[in-house]
């Protein structure tokens, strides 16, 4: 039987599976007809926004007057500064976190194994702004503490990176590396498991530890599977340090609060502070894209038949 009507052959390469058929012609008319009604749909919708708030005198020049002012300039600049700050030392702790929590998911020792799936799921359950709050109240004389031992012992460069504001930047951190770590470990654990169980079997065939095959075989083919997720929960955990605003930690939402408190703008305020965090998340993304693109490239398919050839035979 022929192919259905509106749609082609589908072309596969070989080696490759063939999970839907090829829009045909009329097929892909219909999806160029689709895309541009949602365009002009977004961009009427868009145009409304823009009229609205013209009505509504959002872009009198007085009120985006302030942020020509090089002193909140310079504020946002140190609030953009402290968001990344506290975002890449929860996604970095988060990732360590995570990791030990999938190793102990995945052990085969019951000890190890049922104390890290209920912290996975304590974490995960739990709301982040309530596991904010109860860090800080609970622990941020400690850290105000230590952000004063560190001061007297860490260089200026370091002590104004991990000491700076450590009252309220440590709950915040500590909060979204609990929180960020208990759905990486599930991405983790998610990703080993995806790779096929022929690869391990064959590890152990060859006479491979447990620890061996993880680390040799399972871990490096998983990460290439779980990179979009990563960055994924990472893109959350960055857009997460917003909840710092509860606390009093002077990020981009806390520096906006300050800057409306005292202009009035409320609008114009939350439009540069919308239009930084999606600049800075297309940024994280664009770099992720690259990343993946180059450990397709590093791993695809020609590699690994360059290499089988460059094996000499038995």
């Amino acid at each position: 039987m022929g192919p259905l009507p509106g749609r082609g052959r589908a072309q596969a390469r070989p080696g490759e599976s063939v999970l839907y058929d090829v829009p045909g012609p009329r097929g892909r008319q219909r999806i160029l007809l689709g895309s541009i009604a949602f365009t002009v749909l977004m961009v009427g919708l868009a145009a409304l926004v823009v009229w609205k708030l013209y009505q509504e005198e959002q872009f009198d020049p007085d009120l985006w007057e302030p942020f020509t002012d090089p002193g909140i300039q310079r504020g946002i600049l140190r609030a953009l500064t402290a968001t990344l700050r506290a975002a890449v030392l929860a996604i970095i702790f988060a990732l360590v976190w995570g990791a030990l929590l999938c190793v102990g998911r995945l052990s085969e020792r019951w000890w190890l194994r049922y104390p890290a799936g209920l912290m996975i799921e304590f974490f995960r359950a739990v709301p982040l702004v309530l596991l904010i709050l109860f860090v800080f109240f609970g622990f941020t004389d400690s850290f105000d503490n230590l952000g004063e031992t560190l001061e007297d012992l860490l260089p200026p460069f370091l002590a104004n990176l991990l000491a700076d504001q450590l009252g309220t930047l440590g709950p915040l951190v500590v909060a979204l590396m609990l929180y960020n770590g208990a759905v990486l470990a599930e991405i983790f654990r998610a990703g080993i498991r995806a790779v096929p169980r022929g690869q391990s079997e064959a590890g152990y065939a060859l006479g491979l530890r447990r620890s061996q095959v993880m680390s040799l075989i399972l871990v490096p083919q998983a990460v290439r599977i779980m990179l979009p997720a990563i960055v994924s929960q990472s893109v959350v955990a960055l857009k997460d340090t917003a909840l710092g605003y509860i606390i009093a930690y002077l990020e981009l939402v806390r520096q906006g609060q300050l800057i409306y408190n005292q202009y009035r703008n409320i609008i114009p305020t939350a439009i540069v502070i919308t239009v930084i965090y999606v600049t800075v998340n297309l940024t994280v993304s664009r770099i992720a894209a690259w990343l993946e693109a180059r450990q397709s490239r590093r791993y695809g398919r020609q590699a690994v038949a360059a290499a089988d050839a460059a094996v000499p035979e038995i």
